[in-house]
């Protein structure tokens, strides 16, 4: 399977990437808000759902790196920022129209985690960047911001 690249400009195609990063494992280092840049990037392992669909029992995981441009403010709830190795589990991805084509697009994670991105327009990539081996998050792990090709 080739590793997946996703761009979502409306709140259709954020829906497809919503599904894909469904269940993704999220550690609060790997979250980095540059705000001069108006850019937020999170580190994921994010299930392989295409092994499901194709039959395999137990799908492994994909180290991906979501990334949100033109955001010009980033909040977080019942997120502790301060302790990078928290876990956190994504639930999905939404986007709330405001003034077009502005609006919040909203990280909701298990047990009320959520971060809210203020946004001139709606711009995201997933982009995996290769298999998680050891599917448990920690394996082959790398910065958000030492990642490269993202832009």
């Amino acid at each position: 399977m080739g590793e997946l690249k996703l761009i979502a400009l409306d709140p259709d195609d954020l829906a497809v990437i919503s599904a894909h990063v469904q269940d993704a494992r999220v550690e609060t280092g790997d979250i980095v808000w540059r705000q001069a840049e108006k850019r937020l990037v999170v580190g994921l392992h994010r299930l392989d759902w295409e092994q499901t669909l194709s039959g395999e029992p137990v799908p492994g995981r994909l180290i991906a790196a979501l990334r949100f441009d033109r955001v010009l403010a980033c909040k977080s709830r019942n997120i502790d920022i301060e302790a990078p190795d928290t876990a956190l589990e994504l639930i999905g991805i939404e986007f709330y129209p405001a003034e077009p084509p502005g609006g919040s697009v909203v990280l909701m994670f298990v047990r009320g985690g959520m971060l809210r991105l203020d946004v001139e327009c709606l711009e995201c990539a997933l982009t995996d960047l290769g298999p998680d081996h050891l599917g448990t998050g920690d394996a082959d792990r790398q910065a958000p911001e030492d990642l490269g090709g993202l832009g």
